[in-house]
């Protein structure tokens, strides 16, 4: 299928041919009748996209903090791998969009095939032939609605809550100051509410087109003609709403608000304008400064938009999806007017003439729409007919025992999931290596498999899983996808015969981990291993390696400095994810064992209360303690992750693999590795791939990587138990 996309490092804008998505559970294939251009939104990303790098870090200071807390922590090679990646990949453009169901996703009973919906989201309703979309980020188009105007749904959403957020009342004065899309249908819900609406825009075409559809008077912010006309509406005492829908770096919009507002009146925040407040203006008036986000509630919520869990009705009456179906009713039934918005309607397939005709100023428009072909013309009538969309079989085999075994050269590797971690620490040491293919990237959304697929050279890209594992050329498929698939991916793969690769971690359950072995019994297949990459890391091996053998038992000190998390980040969804520590804890327990060269046969887990740290403490057979100090309250300068072991007399000291010492009857200290962290994901890459490639041992043994993985499990039942967890041997 074609997708519009825009790679963000260059500028360039295309069209490209990506993979179909998967319809999964809990939401619907949507084939494309048309989709909104958001010459306001979309613009500024277009045209932030060709400023260079400097002119980007301006606009994005956020983003650049990001930058320099994560060189801090992973040192500047692995900080510029991983943001020259995200910048140099193609990303998607548009959030609003109305077409016809093509596949319905187990859970979804509300549509079927070949009904009309709209579509909302800027992950789900892009402009592509074919978008997967969760439940509620969609909703049936009413009868008599065409698709055109039901593409309005999203940004409809926008104005809907805007208005919402400034509780007007019948009968008051409202002024809308910037008169683009959203300030058009700003006027007209306010003006179908019963508020009278003066509006203010430079554009004296804008300032027209509002007073038709409802607005009492506009005029330029910079004449007089807005304030007379305020003047004259509300006796002098200023209007009771002020609804900022403008855009750009003047703080005009926020004085002219205050100027013209009454004694505690409201001012609602829509657009993305500067918000310098004037602080004796909004002092006198007592002014109510409000913020609209985005479609309403839910927004950014991942639980509701892409899990499917509403809002109840009673606490919260206008969630993101009824702000969605109310704007199409209210469309429907003729209160709100979207055609005379619409300034173009280009073919889908003159998507790049078209966004470059509107950055260079060639196509003035409010609304621009994209037609889609074949499916567009369908969906004019105003109910689609009913496709057949044939079953996905899905393929069934009959698995043997497999015995290891050389394979042919070059290694055929399989990818699923092409996040930031792949990305980032996998595929560039992949791409180099020699004797290694990369055949096949899986995603579930088709761009990053496309993304993938152009960086890295894969031969394939596909959202089909059932065909990967089915492919008898594929030597090894590494698992690199969210945590809460880990162990059903690996299971899958292993009874498919494939050697995997699973990133860690293994299990977020004992029955995950319960079924992975029972995979593993099943098909006789036992060629895993999971991304425990640091026992792999030069230097800690050569600091293991000058510490040498020891006799008595060894204490282990390993603190984690693992710092708070950016809201949004996908690791706080414990509920779907599991805990942070179940996550990424089984780095330093590995760690731990493969020092201490033993499996842990006991765990007692400690909690302070209110925060995310950790004391986890860790019995080896011989008498061995470890101990892992687990913080996120800790001062973000302080290096992430610093060890010491002690026995024999000796100490070995690891410095964020940065530096590591050896204190003895010698002492050693190593080289400081001025530019890089290297936490040893190269090397366990050329580990396991040498053991596709010539059949012997895995490089950690599986009762190893399952004796961690149960150990990592223990501590949340340690942490609710209160005492020691006794570790039962797993295999």
């Amino acid at each position: 299928m074609k997708q519009v996309v825009q790679n963000y490092k260059s500028g360039e804008l295309a069209v490209l041919d990506v993979p179909v998505p998967g319809c999964k559970p809990g939401g619907v294939l949507v084939r494309s009748a048309y989709s909104l251009i958001s010459t306001g939104t979309e613009l500024m990303k277009v045209s932030e996209a060709g400023m260079s790098m400097l002119g980007k870090a301006r606009s994005r200071p956020d983003q650049v903090a990001k930058v320099m807390q994560s060189v801090a922590t992973n040192g500047v090679p692995a900080t510029y791998r991983k943001v020259m990646g995200k910048l140099d990949s193609y990303t998607p453009l548009g959030y609003s969009l109305c077409g016809v169901v093509e596949q319905v996703g187990a859970g979804i009973d509300d549509v079927k095939v070949g009904d009309l919906v709209a579509c909302a989201g800027n992950e789900h309703a892009l402009h592509a032939e074919l978008n997967w979309v969760p439940k509620n980020l969609y909703t049936p188009v009413p009868d008599g609605l065409a698709p055109r105007h039901a593409a309005f749904g999203t940004v409809g959403s926008i104005a809907l809550q805007g208005v919402r957020q400034g509780e007007s009342r019948l009968g008051e004065v409202a002024l809308v100051i910037g008169l683009g899309l959203i300030g058009q249908l700003v006027v007209q819900l306010l003006a179908a509410s019963g508020v009278r609406v003066v509006g203010a825009d430079p554009d004296p075409a804008r300032c027209e087109l509002a007073e038709r559809l409802g607005a009492a008077a506009c005029g330029d912010p910079a004449s007089a003609a807005v304030e007379t006309a305020v003047a004259e509406l509300t006796d002098g005492h200023g209007v009771d709403q002020v609804y900022l829908a403008a855009g750009g770096g003047s703080n005009q919009p926020v004085e002219l608000a205050a100027r013209l507002c009454r004694d505690r009146g409201r001012v609602v925040d829509i657009g993305k304008c500067r918000l310098d407040l004037p602080w004796n203006a909004y002092y006198e008036k007592e002014l109510d400064v409000r913020f609209s986000r985005s479609y309403g509630p839910g927004r950014y919520d991942p639980e509701y938009e892409l899990e499917g869990r509403d809002y109840p009705i009673g606490y919260v009456r206008w969630t993101e999806r009824r702000n969605l179906a109310c704007f199409l009713d209210l469309a429907a039934r003729g209160k709100v007017d979207v055609e005379p918005l619409i300034s173009h309607v280009a073919d889908f397939d003159d998507a790049v003439e078209t966004y470059q005709r509107l950055k260079d100023g060639d196509l003035k428009a409010i609304t621009a729409l994209f037609r889609y072909p074949e499916q567009a013309g369908e969906a004019e009538e105003a109910k689609a007919p009913a496709v057949a969309v044939p079953a996905v079989a899905v393929p069934t085999r009959s698995m043997k025992p497999s015995r290891a075994g050389a394979t042919r050269t070059p290694v055929k590797l399989a990818f699923v999931g092409a996040g930031n971690y792949a990305t980032s620490m996998l595929l560039p040491h992949l791409a180099q290596r020699d004797g290694v293919e990369l055949s096949t990237v899986v995603t579930t959304t088709a761009l990053s498999a496309a993304n993938a697929q152009r960086k890295f050279g894969f031969a394939e890209a596909t959202t089909d899983l059932d065909a990967v594992l089915g492919d008898k050329s594929i030597d090894a498929v590494f698992v690199v996808t969210r945590h809460s698939s880990h162990a059903e991916l690996t299971r899958k793969a292993l009874l498919a015969g494939k050697t995997v690769f699973v990133e860690k971690p293994l299990a977020l359950t004992e029955d995950e981990l319960a079924g992975v072995l029972a995979a593993v019994e099943e098909s006789g297949n036992d060629r895993l291993q999971v991304g425990f990459n640091r026992r792999f890391a030069p230097l800690l091996q050569e600091a293991r390696e000058r510490f040498g053998a020891r006799t008595g038992p060894a204490s282990l000190r390993y603190l984690v400095n693992a710092g708070q998390l950016q809201h949004g980040s996908w690791y706080l969804q414990q509920g779907s994810e599991g805990s942070r520590f179940a996550g990424e804890g089984g780095h330093f327990i590995d760690t731990a064992s493969w020092l201490l060269d033993a499996d842990p046969v006991s765990v007692y887990a400690v909690a302070p209360s209110g925060n995310e740290d950790l004391q986890v403490v860790l019995r080896y057979p011989d008498g061995s303690i470890a101990t892992i100090s687990y913080v996120t309250t800790g001062a973000p300068g302080f290096p992430k992750e610093t060890l010491d072991l002690v026995a024999d007399g000796k100490v070995l000291r690891l410095d964020d693999f940065v530096r590591a010492s050896v204190y003895g009857r010698k002492r050693w200290v190593s080289s400081r590795l001025p530019k890089a962290r290297d936490k040893g994901q190269n090397a366990e890459l050329a580990a396991f791939v040498k053991a596709v490639r010539t059949g012997g041992p895995m490089p950690v043994p599986l009762e190893s990587l399952v004796a961690t993985t149960a150990a990592t499990l223990a501590v949340q039942a340690g942490l609710a138990g209160g005492a020691p967890v006794t570790l039962a041997r797993a295999l």
